[in-house]
């Protein structure tokens, strides 16, 4: 992502605010003009729920349990009155881990929620721990070399996971002298996923633009380069979104979504993927979310195979697998740090010992631009544009009522990407929507697309990073939605969104639904 400061942070209160985070500017970026060729029922305390059994999600057992409306944060208190980490990025159902929290109450309850689909309700309680001893942890420090904010904090409370079925989990710390409350975010991930779609959570990038104790892979202190961090940490708490890091934005909307069409769903993390060679065998699709920039060479290897076997790819966002990141174990186990020098990459010791450059994708060395998986290529930030279909005669289109022109406002931005044939792009490839986009004074295009593979897969990319985010779009501009995004735009996302994941979840859909190349129609060249 862009490394220009973003002026679309969220407001307190704005659940569906684009987390456009601050940043400050670094060579080797893709913004425009600097480019570069080669980013409910209430369980009793300490025990599960009585309810359905745990089960596949898709799958009736689970999203027709009743629901709990009381899940968000509503007094999230002072910076720092209570606030936590989860000492696992992922478990398996059953599998237990711990909770490091911080708070000057001398008491807090901690209460699980599976996030997803309950007849319109986002969530259900799973599990809660009440007068749970509090005390106030050690302040942060930064380690000198790579500026990564440690914390040392220990383990408050082991939480066992026994009974919860797999997905999307937010726990929220509530303090018990009122003082606040945060979240804390956690995978209960698949062990397999044959036969079912992957949502595929993209937890390294919501660390990359985590603040939470002066410094991020974007910005510290002073806000400038020379002192952000090289390597950053979960074992932190997440300074966005009282603690949720990007997830309400970015991949809540879409699970929801996903949930209600009953498609048989597994779940897992970029991490997960990275670290388990075959997790991804058999699937029949993949989805990366909102966000979802940050990857490791061994998640792109994975889920390339997987593609190329036949797995459907769909990415709803934009700037995807963008940034090359290694990872690291910290103190609390594997996996625990994310390590990307970007344009200091000569000075990263494990490259110096032979790992692969933390640098952009398509940057040397080892260039690798990611249109070669995507079909589409992050081509500038920041925008604010209207959304234009193309072809509205195209299955993704069906049911949505577009005509060819027919024009979204705000729909495209902040970020954007478009087919561009100078970089490695698989053919055949059909531009579906072609947006036109003015980035800092640069005239481009925002490409919706969908490409077919030998193997029978399919590759569906939104082109937008406010794709996601619009599922939620249900009034009139500026007031449900922010940033103008309308309830025409969220209707036409959300059909759009239907149509490809029913396809997909049905087997490869580009043996079904070849594309039909248009680059030279669109773009009047190859």
């Amino acid at each position: 992502m862009r490394e220009t400061v973003v002026a679309e942070r969220r407001t307190p209160g704005s659940r569906r605010h684009f987390l456009g985070l601050g940043l400050a500017a670094a060579a080797g970026v893709c913004s425009c003009g600097t480019r570069r060729p080669d980013p409910d029922p209430q369980p009793s305390a300490g025990s599960p729920s009585s309810g359905p059994e745990p089960a596949r999600t898709g799958l009736p057992s689970e999203n027709s349990a009743p629901g709990s409306a009381d899940w968000e944060v509503t007094n999230p208190g002072p910076a720092h009155a209570i606030e936590g980490f989860a000492d696992r990025v992922s478990v398996l159902p059953g599998e237990g881990f711990g909770l490091h929290v911080s708070t000057a109450a001398a008491a807090f309850t901690v209460s699980a929620y599976r996030m997803g689909w309950y007849g319109g309700a986002r969530a259900r309680l799973l599990w809660r721990r009440a007068h749970v001893p509090g005390a106030r942890q050690a302040a942060p420090r930064v380690d000198g070399p790579t500026r990564t904010v440690l914390t040392g904090w220990r383990r408050t409370l082991a939480v066992d996971t026994a009974g919860w079925p797999e997905g999307a989990y937010l726990l929220r710390l509530d303090a018990e002298d009122g003082s606040g409350q945060r979240y804390v975010p956690l995978t209960v991930r698949s062990a397999a996923t044959a036969g079912r779609t992957v949502v595929m959570s993209a937890p390294a990038t919501w660390q990359a633009y985590n603040e939470w104790g002066g410094h991020s892979l974007y910005n510290g202190p002073t806000g400038g380069l020379a002192t952000r961090s090289l390597r950053v940490t979960f074992d932190r708490p997440y300074d966005y979104d009282h603690g949720a890091g990007l997830f309400l934005v970015y991949e809540a909307p879409l699970i929801a979504l996903a949930e209600r069409l009953g498609i048989p769903l597994a779940y897992t993390t970029g991490i997960d993927v990275a670290r388990e060679p075959g997790l991804l065998r058999g699937a029949t699709a993949v989805l990366s979310l909102g966000h979802d920039e940050y990857w490791s060479p061994e998640q792109r290897a994975q889920v390339t195979a997987a593609r190329d076997a036949g797995t459907n790819l769909a990415v709803l966002g934009a700037n995807c697998c963008y940034r090359r990141v290694r990872f690291e174990p910290s103190e609390l186990g594997p996996d625990r740090v994310v390590v990307c020098y970007k344009d200091a990459w000569q000075e990263d010791p494990g490259y110096r010992a032979g790992a692969p450059a933390t640098t952009d994708f398509r940057a040397g060395p080892g260039a690798d631009p990611e249109s070669s998986m995507l079909g589409v290529i992050y081509d500038g930030y920041p925008v604010d544009a209207p959304y234009v279909v193309g072809s509205p005669g195209h299955w993704v289109f069906e049911g949505t009522g577009a005509t060819a022109g027919a024009s979204f406002p705000h729909l495209v931005g902040v970020e954007y990407d478009r087919v561009n044939t100078a970089f490695p792009t698989p053919r055949p490839i059909e531009i579906l929507a072609h947006s036109p986009v003015v980035c800092e004074g640069r005239r481009s295009f925002a490409d919706t697309a969908y490409s077919t593979l030998p193997g029978g897969a399919g590759v569906f990319a939104t082109g937008t990073m406010r794709w996601v985010e619009a599922l939620d779009a249900r009034g009139p501009g500026g007031s449900s939605a922010d940033h103008g995004i309308d309830a025409r735009a969220g209707d036409l996302v959300r059909k759009v969104t239907e149509n490809v994941l029913r396809a997909f979840a049905a087997g490869p859909a580009g043996s079904a639904r070849p594309a039909r190349d248009n680059v030279r129609a669109v773009y009047g060249r190859e």
